[in-house]
């Protein structure tokens, strides 16, 4: 039955995906070794070797993408529930992770740190085209590690710069952002993981809610209550303040350089809240998104903004990025608001383009989230060039 609800989610979304999950789900009801691995995934023992991450909730997803495709594509409920809800997504994540190492051993895009006054923000590349973070106070020596999905990728930068790892921070649960919780926290005793009660984060110890903040040294790290993507999804706000410098916001899921993440768990009236707390900041906010998806996203923004000339010298940029694999992030809020068509709901332009225009009331509210709603629908099914 499982073979079944997986095909028919799978169907149209690549023949090469498809071969790979029958042939995990053949294993799962037909081999011996994967019902041993059940056993050992099910008492939290790795299927390869101690040093590898364990599944510890039944709650984490790993949706995959091919290469040169849409990686927001449309996902089916029967595949997002497959891989949020059984050991499944676990597997499917390690096999993922494997391929990337193998493939990116230097990571998928070359980064640059940004060094403020005493604070470093590292972009460290995982996955296929995730981001992880570490954030430095560089005087104490003190670091915080922001979706650390790849621990050894983590880990070696850790190593490199010298510091002890005293904080997690997890924006959601899917696997491609809390990965690396388990060997992080066991190879960093002291380390504490933060994150959302709500969202079935691995190895949670400090539960956070909205405007709660963590200190790390002269760090002072706000997190802001963002769901939508996922129940309990968090973004986590470093103030300039202490350091003299521009506030950082690592957005995960919820907002890209262009774009904004899927609602899988919310409403279009739930996101449109969530990206108006981000719309709330500051122009000069540094935006480190959790995926390098900006030649994408702009691509999409020029379909419903074509004559938008802060979108089209934007886009100029990245492609020049990208030529040379290097990293699009960070961009500012202020940059967002000018060509981002998520944060863009309240534009006239943009509602007369796509939106049903204001109630007769006069309050858009319902307008703002319709439009949003119609911009997800569209770009999940918008194929980039």
């Amino acid at each position: 039955m499982a073979a079944v609800v997986a095909a028919t989610a799978l169907k149209g979304r690549g023949a090469r995906n498809a071969r790979v999950l029958r042939g995990i789900l053949s294993g799962a009801t037909a081999n011996k070794a994967s019902q041993n691995r059940t056993r050992a995934l099910q008492s939290h023992s790795s299927p390869e070797g101690k040093e590898e991450p364990e599944p510890v909730s039944p709650e984490l997803e790993y949706i995959p993408r091919k290469r040169g495709k849409n990686p927001m594509k449309a996902v089916g409920l029967a595949w997002y529930s497959l891989y949020t809800r059984t050991w499944l997504g676990y597997l499917f994540y390690r096999q993922q992770l494997r391929r990337a190492r193998n493939r990116y051993p230097k990571g998928h895009s070359k980064t640059q740190p940004r060094l403020f006054n005493g604070v470093k923000v590292l972009p460290i590349p995982v996955l296929s085209d995730n981001y992880s973070y570490l954030i430095i106070d560089t005087q104490a020596g003190l670091a915080v590690a922001v979706d650390p999905s790849d621990p050894r990728a983590v880990q070696a930068s850790i190593e490199k710069e010298r510091v002890n790892l005293v904080a997690i921070l997890c924006t959601h649960k899917h696997w491609d952002h809390s990965g690396g919780n388990r060997d992080l926290s066991r190879w960093h005793r002291d380390c504490r993981v933060y994150g959302s009660p709500q969202d079935g984060i691995p190895y949670l110890t400090h539960p956070l809610c909205h405007q709660d903040v963590v200190s790390v040294g002269r760090l002072q790290i706000r997190a802001l209550a963002t769901p939508g993507h996922t129940q309990g999804h968090l973004v986590y706000l470093l103030d300039g303040e202490p350091y003299k410098g521009p506030s950082c916001l690592f957005s995960g899921d919820l907002l890209f350089l262009s774009g904004c993440g899927r609602t899988f768990e919310g409403t279009a009236e739930t996101m449109l809240s969530s990206l108006d707390t981000v719309l709330d900041l500051g122009d000069d906010t540094l935006l480190w998104p959790g995926h390098e998806y900006a030649e994408e996203n702009l691509g999409f923004a020029g379909v419903v903004e074509p004559e938008n000339l802060a979108r089209e010298r934007k886009m100029q940029w990245v492609q020049r990025q990208r030529m040379e694999r290097k990293s699009t992030c960070p961009s500012t809020l202020g940059e967002e608001r000018a060509y981002n068509p998520f944060l863009r709901t309240h534009c006239l332009a943009l509602q007369e383009a796509l939106g049903p225009g204001p109630g007769p009331t006069g309050d858009d509210s319902c307008s703002r989230a319709q439009l949003l709603e119609e911009l997800r629908r569209l770009k999940d099914t918008h194929k980039s060039k």
